[in-house]
């Protein structure tokens, strides 16, 4: 059942028909679909009412463990005890809000992730990652992904075509809005979110850079799925590799990810504080 409908395959092809509804003629099978999964519970959002937003988000979880070393760990417990420190860090400052959108180990698809930060309202999204070399133990380092300038056009074109442009964007409702126009306002607001994502990126590098290293290009683009929120600076924090002993050691210490943690508090905190001096 998909919203009340069934789908019906015949010899010719298929039809989604509402129960009820009279079958065209001809051999048709009826399967009744499993109804839409209702999408996932907000998470709680800590600091003061009116301060700006960011969501934290712990890449894998649940039965997606993510890149392993091969001493055994799991990419999906790293990432939340980043998360959780950064988060840790943020709660000491009231001039910031914060919400993670797993703090335990449970699985979320790409989407909602980021659909989380957009039904928040937040101005900011940090999904945070360690990346992987295989056996390969001597790649080392962090980096910061974007979303690219290809797949942002893409998945513009595709936003204005879901649901009848019904989705809200940077606060405009796009219900109703003629297609060019709704693709024009898309636009503007991902050039925006992209080129605040591009700073941040700029800051969380200046402020971590003498906490763990980078890569020499520590700052790429990509068309990665959890980038993709319209309306909402997003950046991927490979936060080193999994399979490198130092990145390792460094991530899996309680001391280094506080001081790793302590550092992205304070790029979010110069970003948010630049933020509010240029309106």
């Amino acid at each position: 059942m998909l919203g009340g409908a069934v789908l019906l395959l015949g010899l010719a092809g298929f039809a989604v028909m509402s129960p009820g509804e009279a079958a065209p003629d001809g051999r048709i099978l009826t399967i009744l679909l499993d109804p839409p999964v209702p999408a996932p519970p907000l998470p709680g959002v800590v600091g003061p009412a009116g301060a700006p937003l960011i969501v934290i988000d712990a890449g894998h979880g649940g039965h997606d463990p993510g890149a392993r070393a091969q001493s055994g760990e799991a990419e999906k417990d790293l990432t939340l005890a980043v998360a959780l420190a950064v988060r840790d860090a943020l709660a000491k400052d009231v001039r910031v809000r914060v919400a993670l959108t797993r703090d335990d180990d449970r699985f979320l698809v790409l989407n909602e992730r980021y659909e989380m930060a957009r039904r928040l309202g937040a101005s900011l999204f940090l999904s945070i990652h360690a990346d992987s070399a295989g056996e390969d133990g001597e790649a080392h380092g962090a980096t910061l992904y974007t979303l690219s300038e290809n797949a942002t056009d893409a998945e513009a074109a595709q936003l204005a075509a879901r649901e009848n442009r019904a989705d809200i964007v940077r606060g405009v409702n796009l219900s109703g809005r003629t297609g060019d126009t709704a693709s024009i306002l898309i636009d503007l607001a991902q050039r925006e979110s992209q080129d605040a994502a591009v700073g941040f990126t700029r800051l969380l590098h200046a402020q971590a850079k003498d906490v763990l290293p980078f890569r020499q290009d520590f700052h790429r683009q990509a068309g990665l799925i959890v980038l993709k929120a319209p309306d909402v600076p997003s950046v991927l924090f490979e936060t080193g590799y999994i399979t490198n002993e130092a990145d390792r050691g460094l991530l899996g210490s309680a001391e280094g990810r506080a001081k790793l943690g302590a550092a992205v508090a304070r790029a979010i905190e110069i970003h948010f504080a630049r933020a509010r001096h240029a309106t």
